[in-house]
C-alpha cells in the first residue's frame, strides 16, 4: 500500500497555513517552518524513545498534555535540534512557543514546537523570535515548509492521499524529514500529517498509533535512535466528521500516506543507493518475526553486502540465527527477489552474474522463511554505503 506522492498544492487539506523561509539558523538553506491555523485544530503525536529527549520534545507533549490535545500552530526549526542544551534550551523552546502563542492570542500550550540539526549547540532562538511575526501572516505552500524541515535529506518527502465518504471528499498530506540516526523506534525523523477530517484529539491518536506501526516504525537506516524525533497527526474538522465506513477509509489512507514517508525517508537514507524491503515469513510468533526481520535489516554486514550487490545469504541466515527468534536453520529459506538461494540446510544453485545484476537495482526484496510457524513482518532498510561514513564523519563541522 502506498500513497501517491504529488507536488500539488492544492492537494494540502484545508484549514492549515504553511510558512517557510531562512531564519538564520543555516547559513542560507532554509531552516524555520511554521505550519498555523486560524481555528484551533485537533492534534496527536508519538516521540523519540530515546532517554535523552530535546527540550522541544519535553515542551511538546506536556503541551498537547495540556491542551487536551487542541493546537493553534506548529513551529518547526531544523540546523539545531536544541537537545543536551541545559536549561537555556529549556528557555528557547519555551520562549519559541510564548512568542507564537501572544502573536496568535491563544495559551502557549497550544503550540507544538519541533527541532532538527547537531545535537549540544545552543539554540540562537532569538532569530527565530524575530521572524514569526512575518510566519504566521502568510502561506508559502507544503512544499516551502517541507524544504525547509529538511537537514542532511537530498529531496523532500510530501505524500498525498484521499477518499470519499458518502459525497464529501477529504484529503491527507503529510511531510517528512530523515536521512540519518533513523532506527524504528521512532528516529531522527520528524512528520506532520494533516487531515481535513473532523476528529478528536482521542480519535486520532488511535489512528496514529498502528499508522506508525505500519510506516515509521517499520524503517532502519542505521540503528542510531534520535533525540529529536516527532509524529504529529493534526485535523482541522474544515470537511466534517466521518462516518463508521469513512473511519476505516481515514485509517487506512493515513497508513498509505504514512508508508510513503516512511519509504521515502529509507530511499533517502544517508549515502543509500538501494532501498531493501525485509520479509520475515513462517515465524512461530510476532514478536519471533519482529526479532527476525530487525535483525537483518539492522545489521551492517548485510547492509554493505547489499551495498556490493553481493548475495551473501549467509549474513542474513547469520543475522536471523542471532536474533533471538527460534527456529532451524535446516527448515529456514533465503530468497533474494525471486530466487531461492539457501534452502534444505545448504546453498542452492544460481547465477551468481544473474543475482549481482538483481541485486544492483534500485530496489531489492530479501525473504527469509523460517518455516517454524506462520507469523510473518516486514522492515524496509537501505544499504550501507561510504557516503555514509563521509557524510557522518564531519556533519558537526
Amino acid at each position: 500500500m502506498s500513497a501517491t506522492v504529488t507536488s500539488q498544492k492544492n492537494a494540502w487539506p484545508d484549514g492549515f497555513h504553511f510558512a517557510a523561509g531562512h531564519c538564520g539558523l543555516k547559513s542560507s538553506a532554509p531552516d524555520l517552518a511554521v505550519i498555523w491555523s486560524p481555528a484551533r485544530f485537533a492534534a496527536a503525536a508519538l516521540f523519540t524513545t530515546n532517554r535523552l529527549q530535546a527540550a522541544p520534545v519535553r515542551l511538546s507533549r506536556d503541551h498537547l498534555r495540556r491542551s487536551g490535545g487542541w493546537l493553534r500552530a506548529i513551529v518547526v526549526n531544523s540546523g539545531n535540534a536544541n537537545c543536551a542544551t541545559g536549561e537555556r534550551g529549556e528557555r528557547a523552546a519555551a520562549a519559541t512557543a510564548q512568542a507564537a502563542a501572544k502573536f496568535l492570542g491563544c495559551p502557549p500550550a497550544e503550540i507544538f514546537v519541533a527541532s532538527t540539526g547537531v545535537i549540544g549547540v545552543p539554540m540562537p532562538h532569538e532569530r527565530i523570535l524575530d521572524a514569526l511575526p512575518r510566519w504566521l501572516q502568510r502561506d508559502d505552500g507544503g512544499e516551502a515548509a517541507a524544504q525547509a524541515i529538511l537537514t542532511t535529506d537530498t529531496r523532500r518527502k510530501i505524500a498525498f492521499g484521499a477518499f470519499n465518504d458518502g459525497e464529501r471528499r477529504f484529503h491527507i498530506a503529510g511531510m517528512a524529514k530523515g536521512s540519518g540516526m533513523i532506527h524504528p523506534r521512532m528516529a531522527t525523523m520528524l512528520a506532520f500529517l494533516f487531515t481535513d477530517a473532523q476528529c478528536t484529539p482521542t480519535e486520532l491518536h488511535r489512528a496514529l498509533i498502528p499508522a506508525a506501526n505500519a510506516s515509521f516504525h517499520r524503517i532502519t537506516v542505521d540503528g542510531d535512535t534520535s533525540t529529536n524525533d516527532s509524529v504529529l497527526l493534526a485535523a482541522s474538522g474544515m470537511a466534517g466528521g466521518l462516518s463508521a465506513a469513512g473511519r476505516r477509509a481515514f485509517q487506512r489512507e493515513l497508513e498509505a500516506v504514512a508508508q510513503s514517508l516512511a519509504v521515502g525517508i529509507v530511499r533517502d537514507g544517508e549515502g543509500a543507493r538501494r532501498l531493501v524491503r525485509i520479509e520475515v515469513e513462517g515465524a512461530r510468533n510476532p514478536a519471533d518475526a519482529e526479532l527476525a526481520a530487525r535483525a537483518i535489516a539492522h545489521s551492517p554486514l548485510v547492509k554493505t553486502a547489499l551495498a556490493g550487490a553481493d548475495p551473501n545469504w549467509g549474513r542474513i541466515l547469520a543475522a536471523a540465527g542471532y536474533s533471538g527468534a527460534r527456529f532451524q536453520p535446516g527448515r529456514a529459506e533465503v530468497w533474494f527477489n525471486r530466487t531461492r538461494v539457501y534452502g534444505d540446510g545448504r546453498a542452492l544453485p544460481f547465477d551468481e552474474a544473474a543475482m549481482k545484476r538483481e541485486l544492483d537495482r534500485d530496489e531489492v526484496l530479501v525473504k527469509v522463511k523460517l518455516g517454524a510457524g506462520r507469523a510473518r513482518t516486514w522492515m524496509w532498510t537501505c544499504d550501507l554505503t561510504e557516503g555514509y561514513i563521509q557524510i557522518n564523519a564531519s556533519y558537526r563541522t
